[in-house]
């Protein structure tokens, strides 16, 4: 028994001329290629639902910031780069 599944999907014929330049550059099969984009869509659009998902779940801890909160740690952030790179140059400059 295959461990694979089968799936039939409807293509343009412009994708799939693309497909199949892509299966004859590669040396592969439409199959393989079809598998492996599917994969990859699919891991990639389940790992973006489980970021959601972790940020709701914060939301509902409230384990949040709100705008002006997140405002203010931004200016915060800045104004502690300045001062670091404002204390490296006079570093450097007493160093010259």
């Amino acid at each position: 028994m295959s461990k694979s599944q089968v799936i039939t999907a409807r293509i343009d014929p412009e994708v799939m001329a693309l497909v199949d330049r892509l299966a004859a550059a590669q040396g592969r099969s439409r199959s393989w290629l079809a598998a492996r984009a599917i994969e990859k869509m699919a891991r990639a659009e389940t790992a973006f639902l489980d970021f959601v998902k972790e940020g709701e779940d914060a939301i509902g801890r409230g384990d949040y910031l709100t705008q002006e909160q997140m405002e203010e740690w931004i200016t915060e952030m800045k104004v502690g780069a300045r001062a670091k790179i404002a204390a490296q140059k006079h570093e450097r400059d007493e160093a010259a």
